[in-house]
């Protein structure tokens, strides 16, 4: 059967997390590297052709083919991250520790800036011919982005933070549940689905995502955008990953945990964790 139940697809969220809290720094680098770059190099794509149709749909339904790629290639999002790991903590798995979730979620950090950095001096190198000339219409539009998503929102304040914060659950709210479409299934056309559908919202509504972030906004001020990093990081970053980190962990995945796993007859026995299912 190509659909697991959600008690056997929430069981394989645990096991995932495990697995990344356990994994060498090496490769949870390169693979949060990997991801970072294949997302925000879909991010480019979508704006190319927002920008080429004046069409936002036809962007955000093309979108999702980065995250589709990376996670078939089995590569980690802080956002992603940002809901698996803690499940292993609160499963109290052998060996998981508050340390060590944290130092998974600060390496897919690093990891996912760098591979965002490399795609953004990509693209503000091509769309200048190497910072020869002005940004083409593409890098043009990237630029505003950034202006409009950290100054707009400190143009109102309190509020404006509070927006943002609000995004950034919302967005991790659907981003997660294309991480947990992927284990929903066991057939590629399955997992596609699955994932296709949540990033397609996230992607639409224009909810703030930090890892898009560390390529739209780095990429505005390579491209002489009219806001600061100061701005980018108080006005955006922080509180995206913030508002990512609780909206992931509180709408999906502490629900379906509390749900579907701390409800099973046998752990209420208090017998053994079902088998372990390979991340």
């Amino acid at each position: 059967m190509s659909y697991l139940a959600p008690s056997e697809f929430v069981t394989k969220m645990v096991d995932a997390g495990e697995s990344k809290i356990f994994m060498s720094t090496r490769d949870t680098i390169i693979r949060a590297y990997m991801a970072g770059a294949i997302l925000t190099l879909a991010a480019w794509f979508a704006v190319t052709i927002n920008v080429n149709t004046g069409q936002p749909l036809i962007g955000a339904l093309l979108f999702p083919v980065g995250f589709v790629m990376l996670y078939l290639l089995g590569f980690d999002l802080l956002t992603g991250v940002f809901v698996l790991s803690p499940l292993a903590l609160i499963d109290k798995r052998p060996g998981v520790t508050l340390g060590g979730v944290l130092r998974n979620w600060g390496l897919v950090f690093v990891g996912n800036f760098a591979g965002a950095f490399t795609v953004a001096f990509m693209m503000a190198f091509v769309t200048t011919f190497g910072f020869t000339q002005a940004p083409d219409k593409v890098g043009t539009a990237i630029g505003i982005i950034g202006e409009s998503r950290t100054l707009g929102y400190a143009a109102h304040g309190a509020a404006g933070m509070a927006t943002l914060f609000l995004r950034g659950m919302l967005c991790n709210w659907m981003v997660s549940t294309g991480v947990v479409g992927a284990m929903i299934s066991t057939s590629v056309p399955g997992k596609v689905i699955a994932m296709w559908m949540p990033i397609l919202v996230f992607f639409y509504m224009v909810f703030e995502h930090s890892v898009v972030n560390m390529f739209l906004f780095p990429s505005g001020l390579l491209l002489g955008a009219k806001f600061s990093i100061l701005d980018y990081l108080i006005w955006n970053e922080i509180p995206t990953v913030l508002g990512n980190l609780v909206g992931g962990l509180a709408f999906t995945g502490m629900t379906l945990y509390t749900t579907h796993v701390m409800t099973l007859p046998k752990r209420q026995a208090g017998k053994a964790a079902p088998t372990r299912v390979a991340a």
